[in-house]
């Protein structure tokens, strides 16, 4: 048992919004919880009072009422809020407590000087962009793609998107082409949004040669619009619009279309650990009721907040970071490069924006314990009352260090979930103390077990993450998986029924959760993750290259870990240091700079089972110290002594 380090001040429930939930309960449903423990079985038993209670409580703007809460409870195919029609845009410009002139988006990076837009700005621009995207002709159902950072273009763009219907898809514009339209040609957008480039620290990153190869491969795209955001001299290319025309002026009021329930909002990507990643869709109703739960009642934010998580518009947390507004938070947007010019920048940036709940990735954290930094002393961090962390697990020192070198009187709050509910479903609350390495509770609403290898429920015991009842913001389901046969497979597959999820969880007496990491083979670096099928494509592309494999080995104290690289070349070829710089080259091009190996070896074979599967795990436990024949199960590979290889490298890495 871990070390607890904060405590719930003994007013919590007067101060919080969680306190605030629990007297409206009381008042409106005649129902008294004693603590969490009690209100969690109630939120994940009684599916229908629970979800019709956040609905009610946060007043969600609805264009026609609900029919009924839940129908067909069963996963998948569960249907929430039957009848009910209304608009995620018009949810979140509410912003709930703010005023017009209140700062609402605080936007800061290494490309251009800070932006804010108030309440009556943000409205403003995205009156003017959804009438920009109708006179290019979008409708509801329609795609619209951005290939634009964090920066407040590519917010407007998704709410004006969101308010017409249309369906919203980002991709971070340090993603290579290959990466970009393995995900777009998927999804076929009409309206592409791209930025010439961007500065990562103080380096100039030109995207425009990415755009146009990303515009040849999307035959379905009618209009591409371009931002001027590394050089605003850059005029668009021909055939395109620039940003202030589709922002430009017009009389047309800001309306909202009513959507079903279900409707898209946007599409997110697995990883692609196997094969192309999976577009995962979103609707309106699920994203909205799931991130006014966890926004307001988990990380207790309010219109006396300001919120920043470290994110790119690649990774799902951006999505969770601007629903911000609809529960009255500010947004702190940061674009660029989190370690410059030192790792002090991101606390210098909290401290300067006011920002109340600070976000970021475990790896981070790690890193500035590693680095030795004490950010109150770099920083005045006296208005941070929370530090989220996520991405990875956070081991018990990560939250030591935030406690002695942050702030000893605010809430760390340890969180996992996925792109695939776009939230998390394990993390903090108001309610509960915070213990070292240790993940706070299972949030409301979200029924999750850790299953033994028998299938049975377990406490106190390492088991597979499952989900075993509903939550409105599991996916609507993959694009263009008319019977949802891939996404019965995503998450249905092993448990008929129940989700699982792809990661070992343990869930303590009190109900405490600690994650031990995927049970997959996602690449994560810097917070950009991508799965090594892309990897592969990439790397396999290559003529000389015949086959790889690809492992990522942690850092224990959280650094960039190393990203090894193993291939297969063709006959009568030697891995020697001009074939090692292509094979670099080709991947900082079509990924990013962080998926440059660390090492490359050749190897005469790459480990496959019989069904041809490339085997990363058994590689990478053989790479960290287990014998062969712990690692893998020799009978079922198609070449065992392909292993033997990897064998003798984890000898000389040991015993050099």
């Amino acid at each position: 048992m871990g070390d607890m380090l904060w405590a719930p001040p003994a007013d919590v429930r007067e101060r919080s919004r969680i306190g605030a939930y629990l007297r409206w309960l009381r008042e409106h449903r005649g129902l008294d919880f004693a603590d969490y423990d009690a209100l969690w079985r109630w939120s994940t038993t009684d599916l229908d009072g629970f979800w019709r209670s956040i609905w009610d409580h946060f007043e969600v703007i609805a264009h026609t009422p609900p029919t009924a809460t839940l129908v067909d409870r069963g996963m998948p195919g569960a249907r929430w809020f039957p009848g009910a029609t209304l608009n995620y845009a018009e949810n979140v410009l509410r912003m709930p407590g703010r005023v017009d002139d209140d700062p609402v988006v605080i936007a800061h990076g290494q490309t251009r000087p800070p932006v804010t837009l108030t309440a009556a700005e943000l409205r403003e621009q995205v009156r003017r962009v959804s009438a920009g995207l109708r006179r290019l002709g979008v409708t509801a159902g329609d795609r619209v793609a951005a290939y634009a950072p964090n920066i407040p273009e590519t917010y407007v763009l998704l709410l004006a998107t969101a308010s017409l219907g249309a369906t919203f898809s980002s991709c971070a514009p340090e993603f290579g082409t290959r990466s970009v339209t393995d995900r777009w040609q998927q999804i076929e957008p009409a309206v592409l949004v791209a930025v010439d480039g961007y500065r990562y620290g103080d380096k100039p990153v030109d995207r425009r040669a990415e755009v146009a190869a990303i515009r040849a491969a999307l035959p379905s795209l009618r209009h591409t619009v371009s931002i001027a955001y590394l050089d605003p001299a850059n005029a668009p290319q021909e055939g395109t619009l620039g940003w202030a025309e589709l922002a430009a002026p017009t009389d047309e009021p800001l309306t909202f279309t009513p959507v079903p329930f279900d409707h898209p909002l946007y599409v997110l990507y697995s990883s692609g650990t196997t094969g192309l990643p999976k577009p995962i869709v979103h609707g309106h109703g699920g994203i909205l009721l799931e991130h006014l739960k966890m926004l307001a009642l988990h990380h207790d934010l309010g219109p006396t907040d300001r919120f920043f998580w470290f994110t790119t518009t690649g990774w799902m947390m951006w999505n969770f970071l601007v629903s911000g507004p609809a529960v009255g938070a500010t947004i702190v947007l940061f674009d660029g490069n989190p370690g410059h010019p030192d790792l002090g920048g991101m606390w210098r940036l909290a401290a300067e924006t006011g920002t109340t709940y600070f976000g970021t990735s475990a790896p981070f954290l790690l890193a500035c314990r590693k680095a030795g930094l004490v950010p109150r002393d770099v920083a005045d961090l006296s208005a941070l009352r929370s530090v989220g962390s996520t991405g990875a697990p956070l081991p018990a020192e990560g939250f030591h260090w935030v406690y002695e070198t942050v702030g000893d009187r605010l809430q760390l709050q340890s969180l996992s979930g996925g792109t695939d509910v776009c939230t998390g479903f394990v993390g903090g609350v108001p309610l509960l103390p915070v213990y070292a390495g240790e993940i706070a509770c299972r949030a409301l609403g979200a029924k999750v077990e850790a299953r033994s290898a028998d299938g049975t429920p377990v406490i106190g015991e390492l088991g597979e993450l499952v989900i075993t009842e509903p939550m409105p913001s599991m996916p609507v389901g993959f694009w263009n998986d008319p019977d949802g046969t891939r996404y019965r497979e995503a998450y249905f597959d092993v448990y008929p029924g129940v989700w699982r999820h792809g990661d070992w969880i343990t869930i303590n007496e009190r109900g405490g959760c600690v994650i031990t990491g995927r049970s997959d083979a996602t690449l994560n670096r810097g917070g950009v993750r991508l799965g090594t099928a892309e990897f592969y494509s990439v790397v396999e592309g290559l003529d000389e290259v015949l086959d790889s494999v690809v492992v990522h080995l942690e850092d224990d104290e959280g650094g960039a870990g190393e990203l090894l690289l193993f291939v297969v070349l063709a006959e009568g070829l030697e891995l020697d240091d001009p074939m090692r710089a292509m094979i670099c080259r080709e991947l900082r091009t079509a990924l990013s700079p962080r998926h440059v190996p660390d090492e490359i070896h050749q190897v005469r074979s790459v480990p496959r089972t019989l069904s041809a599967k490339k085997l990363e795990v058994p590689v990478k436990k053989i790479l960290t110290g287990t014998p062969v024949d712990q690692a893998a199960a020799k009978g079922a590979l198609a070449n065992p002594e392909s292993l033997t290889a990897f064998a003798a490298l984890a000898q000389t890495r040991t015993h050099p």
